[in-house]
């Protein structure tokens, strides 16, 4: 076996040893020659401390190498920080926002947390219909609303040389004020948990600066999105949806709203110049669409098979193929769009006393819109004019309450760096027909039209953190029903009394719900707004 002397020791001897040549030199030799001794004993002295400092390099290297192997082993997730095309992994990004870098591309953080207090009211509580009145609370009622409330993650990798890259989006409600699960009324059921991951626009795809971008998931139609910038009251009471694109005056904006199960185009920014397509198949084995789209939870039309005391079946409102098409060009303060959507074989059966399958019909809708912002002043003046529209045989114009045109006006007026005021008028055009209510006969040239108002200012406390109030108000005529609400709000008015669905007797609010035309819906709204 071989012996390993520790340098500590060997230090020792040689300082020993040195001292009992020092010892023999002075007793023994004159004075020149004991100097000469010392020096060649420094001498010697350098060259074994040149040698123990190598020793002890040796060492450290035999006990470092058995760690350098664990290391070499571990898997690459666990090695971070790792130092890869310029930037460690998940390294923060510098500036505003929450981005951090990742090898190859970057990945952000982002959200809306908006919430209010409101207190709203029907405007039905006066009327009654073969002597009797709504059932319930149809005056004021407070609540708290969460509004247009989501988180998200999204970002981009690069693809090697290439100049494209793969980009993705994972988008979910947040319900801050309510419990996430299903949603439902005594009017309408859904089967969404909108506060499950990824509810909202969600989707992957490849993406260039030079062609633009195709993207696949679920995402707000361009129809929607094309005037977007024109409703200041997003996911307040006054939301332009309560009438814009709504064609029965429902909680659901039907050419306004999110598209599942889609693939879209978005093409980059030529000389101020977008233009925006996107097709979603109908995935529906049902010739009249009265199933569930395959894949889906709901009806195409935002509901389940049964919801509000109908027929267990997909026939109030569900549709088809979906294709939707916008255009925008934007130069200095104006802005231009204007927008196409079409949705083929929406079943509307359940207006009707009997079946008729000529009631499954395309609905369109179409729209331009203007804005322009002048600069000296802080005003921002907005106008879209829209034309909704039904393919049904004239013989059932009757019943047909989609088909109208609709207008919005809005003014906004920045009051110094902080404060901002908007008003906005909503008008909904009559239709041809109406399928009836429970305090309307329907039929042919019914008074349907309606008005909605509304009134806001905002105050930006810093660049992420602002409140808000507002006043909201639909003047419905005689046989017109809008709500006020729609549009992205937690908590919804409508023109439905408190009746329920069930109809076996034992409910004495029994005999489904029943929708109260006509109805003055007023609003008072104030909330405060996080965005990161």
């Amino acid at each position: 076996m071989t012996k390993k002397f520790s340098p500590g020791l060997l230090a020792l001897a040689l300082g020993v040893s040195a001292l009992g040549v020092c010892g023999t030199a002075r007793a023994q030799s004159s004075p020149d020659e004991l100097r000469r001794q010392i020096e060649l004993l420094q001498q010697q002295l350098e060259v074994l401390r040149g040698q123990v400092n190598k020793i002890n390099q040796q060492q450290q290297q035999q006990q470092a190498a058995p760690a350098q192997a664990a290391m070499s082993a571990m898997p690459m997730a666990a090695m971070a920080p790792l130092a890869t095309g310029g930037h460690e992994f998940l390294e923060r990004k510098a500036g505003p926002g929450v981005t951090f870098l990742t090898r190859g591309g970057e990945l952000s953080l982002y959200g809306n947390l908006d919430l209010s207090v409101d207190d709203v009211t029907k405007g039905i509580s006066a009327m009654t219909s073969n002597g009797a009145g709504p059932v319930g609370n149809g005056g004021w009622m407070p609540d708290i609303s969460t509004n247009l409330a989501y988180v998200g993650v999204r970002g981009f990798q690069a693809l090697g040389s290439l100049p494209t890259r793969f980009v993705y989006q994972l988008e979910t409600q947040i319900d801050v004020s309510a419990t996430s699960g299903t949603s439902g009324s005594n009017s309408n059921t859904s089967s969404a948990v909108k506060g499950g991951l990824t509810s909202r626009n969600s989707f992957i795809g490849l993406a260039s600066p030079g062609w633009g971008a195709f993207k696949i998931g679920k995402t707000d139609a361009p129809y929607k999105s094309s005037t977007a910038s024109m409703n200041a009251f997003s996911g307040m009471l006054g939301d332009y949806g309560v009438i814009m694109g709504n064609t029965g005056g429902d909680n659901r904006v039907e050419f306004g709203t999110r598209l599942d199960h889609a693939i879209w185009y978005e093409s980059p920014e030529i000389g101020g110049f977008t233009f925006n397509a996107l097709v979603s198949p109908g995935q529906n084995r049902a010739y009249d669409d009265s199933n569930l789209a395959s894949g889906e939870g709901d009806c195409t039309g935002g509901n389940i098979a049964g919801s509000g005391g109908l027929p267990v079946a997909c026939n109030d409102g569900s549709f088809g193929t979906a294709v939707s098409f916008s255009a925008g060009w934007r130069i200095g303060g104006l802005y231009l769009t204007a927008a196409y959507e079409l949705h083929k074989a929406v079943n509307r059966t359940s207006d009707l006393a009997a079946f008729d399958p000529n009631d499954v019909a395309n609905e369109a809708a179409s729209k331009v819109g203007a804005q322009y912002r002048f600069a000296a002043t802080g005003t921002t003046v907005s106008a879209i004019f829209e034309h909704m529209a039904r393919s049904v045989p004239a013989y059932l114009a009757y019943q047909n309450e989609r088909q109208r045109n609709g207008s919005w006006l809005a003014v906004s007026q920045q009051l110094g760096a902080d404060d901002s005021l908007h008003f906005g008028w909503a008008h909904a055009g009559q239709t041809p027909g109406d399928p009836g209510q429970h305090n309307t006969p329907g039929g042919l040239n019914s008074d349907n039209a309606a008005n909605m108002f509304t009134l806001a200012w905002k105050h930006q406390v810093d660049a992420n953190f602002g409140v808000y109030a507002d006043f909201a108000e639909t003047l419905n005529h005689t046989a017109a029903h809008y709500d006020l609400g729609a549009g992205g709000r937690s908590v919804t008015t409508d023109c439905h009394d408190a009746s329920n669905p069930d109809t076996s007797g034992f409910d004495p609010n029994g005999g489904a719900p029943h929708c109260w035309a006509g109805g003055h819906l007023q609003g008072i709204s104030v909330g405060m707004k996080y965005q990161f």
